[in-house]
């Protein structure tokens, strides 16, 4: 088969590259384009996805497609990433909510945008991509990589099935160790011990991707509604937040436990005030799940790297309701819950609140 890869630069993308080539596919590389330098992030060598070092990424890995013998797309796609992806980011915040733009990134860009403009400029017959996750039954099975340390399907969760049959993910079956020593064993041993970097911008200051009047202080109160201090903007607060709070003299640790947009408020509570017993999400992205499968037994995922919680699911009108076994910490608005049965993803859905 013709194959496009979508290269990064990193160790992933290049030996998914390397081992489709040396499967005896033909292989072409590809890299979106992000940067048209409109928003005010300086270049302080610092890596993203988003920033002004693209220039610098891109040429590295235009050398990296030398190395490996394969020609070499730059697909320009920065006003769709304005729109798809920055602008959900600043809406979500704005409301309150803690988006998570890897998720709407492989949604809407690497996995939609990139490949439909990429057909526009070369003829291929699949996708493929350095994460770590499984694929089968033409996008309709996705599955968690061997690796469980790096799986991720969890940003995966929000593709649809038809999405899903045109990519391949040719990492699943290996693990981080075997990729990196392959990549020494092959020659790209400055790959295999690069650092590496899942930022969101080249910057450590959200408020840069903001206008001014976006951000307005505020007040920040108990669950009681008692003022214990003021913030500066509810786009610095996400639930489960204990640190940077600025607020002294508490006889016990507090958390954020609500972003409240209509007030403009940032509460806090206890510990024991973090957790949920349930949750409710909307837009039910259904992948195992039947048409007709609306309640059951599942293994939920509210967060990257958080284990997966036994629970019971029930659909309604397009609305996910999920009963945890035992109740769950931080369940965050804007973030996604995925449900898992075995090793497979059977659905997800956009958390609107922890019950």
């Amino acid at each position: 088969m013709k194959i496009a890869v979508g290269l990064s630069g990193g160790v992933d993308s290049t030996m998914t590259a390397y081992l489709l080539k040396k499967q005896g596919h033909e292989v072409v590389g590809v890299t979106m384009s992000l940067w048209d330098g409109t928003i005010p992030i300086k270049d302080h060598g610092q890596s993203g996805c988003f920033g002004p070092g693209e220039a610098r990424e891109l040429k590295e890995t235009a050398e990296i497609a030398k190395r490996l013998g394969i020609d070499y797309e730059v697909i320009p796609l920065a006003e769709q990433y304005k729109k798809n992806v920055l602008d959900y980011f600043r809406s979500e915040y704005k409301a309150g909510r803690t988006p998570n733009p890897c998720v709407k990134c492989n949604q809407k860009m690497k996995f939609g945008f990139l490949i439909d403009c990429a057909h526009k400029l070369l003829d291929f017959d699949m996708f493929a991509t350095g994460h770590y996750a499984r694929v089968s039954e033409n996008g309709k099975r996705l599955e968690k990589a061997l690796d469980n340390t790096k799986d991720q399907t969890y940003f995966l969760s929000r593709l649809k099935p038809e999405q899903l049959s045109r990519v391949m993910f040719p990492l699943g079956n290996l693990t981080k160790k075997e990729v990196k020593a392959l990549a020494s064993e092959v020659g790209f041993n400055d790959l295999a011990t690069k650092p590496e970097s899942q930022d969101f911008i080249e910057c450590e200051d959200y408020s840069v991707l903001f206008d001014k009047g976006d951000i307005q202080p505020g007040d920040i109160v108990d669950t009681n509604g008692k003022v214990l201090g003021h913030h500066n903007g509810i786009i610095y607060y996400t639930i489960g937040q204990r640190k940077g709070l600025g607020i002294g003299g508490l006889k016990e640790p507090l958390f954020v436990v609500k972003i409240d947009a209509h007030k403009n408020q940032v509460v806090l509570g206890t510990k024991d005030e973090l957790f949920s017993k349930a949750l409710k999400a909307h837009d039910v992205n259904r992948l195992l799940l039947g048409e007709n499968e609306n309640e059951g037994r599942a293994l939920a995922k509210i967060r990257h790297g958080k284990n997966l919680a036994p629970a019971t699911f029930k659909i309604e009108d397009d609305n996910l309701y999920v009963t945890f076994d035992e109740p769950q910490m931080s369940v965050t608005p804007g973030q996604i819950v995925a449900l898992y049965k075995d090793d497979a993803v059977l659905a997800s859905a956009i958390i609107d609140e922890g019950i």
